[in-house]
């Protein structure tokens, strides 16, 4: 495929330039530690990329794709998957074309407004994926909208994000949660309602499951096919 970074200039189409230079400015030097940090704490992504159970030469977009950890990890399961990754830090961005080079297609772009065909060449996809997204994007629940409505027939939503941690003890909650305060990590309480109300509005199949002590929440929102 065709890879690289598609950016359409200092402010793309639906880019929120307050928000994109607050996270530009957390991960400008975070982005070279990202990921060997995060894996101490971002749970439940390689559970989400599991059942993920794409279709030879399948379409993956992912919102909020950071460095491209997820996006090469679901490249290297499924190596005749066609990947699609958009964020609104172009410092993120640096490390995801970095790693990814030609094997996945990336754009810079808000979450809530972007338009799909216009930079990527196409309208819908097979899986659509926000990892620990939801808790970081201000407008999420719009976020959570326009990533169900980019969903092909047949295809699904898989969401991982923080859930209610009620099982974990008040101490290491308390600390944990002032930890992801430093970040501008905000866990949606909500998502599975929101999900919810979402699936009932467009009529797609939910699917939520909870990760031990409510630590994160896995989501699926599954499309009907053509046939179906």
């Amino acid at each position: 495929m065709n890879g690289g970074l598609n950016n359409p200039g200092t402010n793309p189409a639906g880019r929120a330039p307050n928000h994109a230079g607050l996270m530009d400015s957390i991960y400008r030097s975070q982005r070279h530690i990202y990921d060997a940090t995060r894996k101490y704490y971002l749970f439940g992504r390689d559970k989400m990329i599991a059942g993920l159970d794409l279709p030879d030469g399948g379409t993956v977009l992912e919102i909020g794709c950071g460095t491209g950890r997820n996006l090469a990890l679901i490249g290297k399961r499924w190596p005749g998957a066609r990947l699609f990754g958009l964020d609104i830090s172009s410092e993120m961005l640096k490390s995801a074309e970095a790693k990814l080079g030609d094997q996945a297609k990336l754009a810079l772009g808000d979450a809530t407004k972007f338009v799909a065909d216009d930079l990527f060449g196409r309208k819908q996809f097979d899986r659509v994926v926000l990892s620990f997204a939801t808790s970081m994007i201000p407008e999420w629940v719009a976020a959570l909208t326009q990533a169900s409505a980019l969903v092909a027939p047949g295809g699904s939503l898989h969401v991982v994000d923080f859930g209610d941690m009620s099982g974990i003890p008040g101490p290491l909650r308390a600390m944990l949660k002032a930890w992801l305060t430093q970040f501008h990590v905000t866990p949606r309480l909500d998502l599975p309602d929101r999900a919810a109300s979402i699936a009932t509005r467009h009529k797609l199949k939910l699917r939520t499951r909870r990760g031990m002590g409510g630590y994160y929440t896995l989501i699926t929102l599954s499309k009907r096919g053509t046939s179906q």
